[in-house]
């Protein structure tokens, strides 16, 4: 363990030394970088996908469900979007070095701020090797370095995808340490790492709730906690009910696995009777699941092929993460609107409507990093969002807030020029 740990420091050191020179490099050998491990993600495909059937088939010895699984999985098309997201962040405009707020002051101060990187990006995230990449990416691209720890279920896929990471960024002209990456799965590194606030200038947990809560409450460095979804979509009494149907099974279905996935659907009881069967058959069809309030369960008994449970108090504020939902009938837009104050994590709620004024209060009134009239919350992603990517999607609301991409990986600094003034 004492080596292990040791190792780590050095990590760390090596991370922060590389820090230093990546706050001033230049805008192409960032881009350099990138374009080489979206090049390098294409060639050294089979040796990526060969390491990943590694880990699927220890999954599935070790009894990983095949949701978990899915998000495990590498295949050649997602190697390829990987390789175009990297591509795109290639193409975003360098927020290091912006200038903005600048003003002069009446003893003729000219003063401003200016974007810097925030140093060195630690990153602990379980199951998803597309992690290593986006968090790699937009670390480089925002002139960070990152010192990367993965999950166990995923050694082998995230070995490979550093090992092109490193490379195509020592190819490019990066100092070296840039991207680091801890492959010791001692879970005692983990809360080694959270003491590292001499190296590492801000953690960010991806995972489970009570992973992320670890890191939280025992980081000794600042930390963006998120990516816990409870997620609702609220059908309002105005709502056009073909529209919320499809809203809500796309939110759903689309990719049951993933923080932005609703969990609770909302319904006014005077579109319940019209709007639950219509959406129900759909969601049958897919195989969901439905824990029912009483009224809800009540109007979905005859729906053919619907697996229906009656709902438990928690069920309300539950993350599924998988092809289940909370089905509740509401007689107001307040009941909702406390509901969803009671019950969300803060991730991504939406109102189906066409009631403008209904849509705006939602607008106003629900405290979440996202909140959306008539639109799926699975667009809650940085790349949906234009970012490129994200490094986590936080439900704080400091310093970052909802998707976090380049500009959320900076913070400024005050630049002051004078002409020799002096405080009276």
């Amino acid at each position: 363990m004492k080596n292990a740990v040791n190792e780590l420091i050095a990590k760390g050191k090596s991370a922060k030394a590389a820090a230093r020179e990546l706050a001033y490099i230049a805008t192409e050998v960032k881009n350099k970088a990138l374009q080489n491990i979206a090049a390098a993600l294409r060639a050294e495909s089979k040796a990526i996908l060969a390491a990943n059937k590694k880990d699927i088939a220890a999954a599935s010895v070790n009894g990983i469900n095949e949701t978990m699984q899915d998000r495990l999985l590498l295949t050649e098309a997602r190697l390829e979007a990987m390789a175009q997201d990297v591509l795109g962040i290639s193409r975003l405009p360098d927020p290091v070095g912006e200038m903005f707020d600048t003003c002069t002051l009446p003893n003729g101060l000219l003063l401003g701020k200016k974007r810097v990187p925030l140093g060195v990006i630690g990153a602990m995230y379980e199951s998803r090797p597309n992690v290593t990449i986006d968090i790699s990416a937009l670390c480089i691209k925002s002139g960070n370095a990152v010192i990367l720890r993965g999950g166990k279920e995923a050694l082998h896929s995230n070995r490979a995808l550093v090992k092109v990471v490193q490379d195509a960024v020592a190819r490019a002209g990066m100092p070296v340490g840039a991207v680091q990456f801890v492959d010791n799965t001692d879970r005692a590194l983990v809360g080694e790492m959270l003491k590292m606030s001499e190296y590492i200038d801000l953690m960010i947990p991806r995972g489970g709730e009570s992973f992320v809560k670890y890191v939280a409450q025992n980081a000794s460095m600042g930390v963006v906690a998120g990516g816990i979804g409870v997620c609702h979509t609220y059908v309002d009494a105005s709502a056009d009910i073909d529209k919320a149907a499809a809203i809500v099974f796309n939110a759903k279905v689309q990719k049951p696995s993933v923080c932005n996935a609703l969990d609770t659907i909302l319904v006014h009881q005077a579109v319940a009777e019209d709007f639950l069967p219509l959406a129900a058959s759909a969601l049958a069809k897919a195989k969901v699941e439905l824990h029912c309030d009483k009224t809800a369960l009540k109007i979905l008994k005859g729906v053919e092929g619907l697996k229906l449970k009656a709902a438990v108090k928690e069920d309300w504020g539950k993350e599924f993460l998988s092809l289940t939902a909370a089905v509740k009938v509401v007689d107001s837009l307040d009941k909702a609107l406390e509901h969803i104050a009671l019950f969300g994590s803060g991730h991504s709620e939406a109102i189906v409507t066409e009631d403008y004024t209904n849509g705006l209060r939602f607008l106003n009134e629900v405290d979440a990093a996202c909140v959306y009239v008539n639109a799926s919350t699975r667009f809650t992603d940085g790349g949906q969002f234009g970012l490129g990517a994200e490094v986590g999607i936080s439900t704080q609301k400091m310093h970052a807030r909802g998707p976090m991409g380049l500009k959320e990986l900076t913070t400024y600094k005050w630049l002051i020029f004078g002409s020799g003034q002096v405080r009276p």
